[in-house]
């Protein structure tokens, strides 16, 4: 997908994203003494995907069937979003133990649920 879009630096960039994401609430914190700015920001960027209908790649929260033999849960997991909200699942490959800790928090999440009665 980045390849398409003309960015080959993959390995280098997730690195530099990773850090930023792990940082950013403590920058937001810093500059504006409380992370709801945050949460209001990723709202608002949301929003303006939909409305504009950009079929933006986005961590979104959303039921997953059949991934990684998940199914029936809400996971935040890359999809593209466009004025119909979720249009498809962006597929990741993630390693033989990476994917076996996302089936273990989502069993994890499945069990909370069905606890409390949802």
């Amino acid at each position: 997908m980045c390849e398409m879009r003309g960015h080959y630096k993959h390995k280098e960039n997730t690195a530099e994203i990773a850090i930023a994401v792990k940082n950013s609430a403590y920058e937001i914190i810093n500059k504006r003494h409380a992370i709801y700015y945050g949460i209001a920001m990723s709202v608002k960027r949301i929003c303006e995907v939909i409305m504009r209908d950009e079929k933006s790649i986005l961590p979104v929260s959303h039921m997953i069937h059949g991934v990684y033999d998940i199914d029936g849960v809400s996971l935040s997991m890359p999809a593209i979003v466009g004025a119909d909200g979720i249009e498809s699942d962006i597929p990741i490959n993630l390693s033989g133990e990476k994917a076996l800790k996302l089936k273990e928090s989502a069993d994890s999440l499945k069990k909370i649920i069905e606890t409390i009665g949802l």
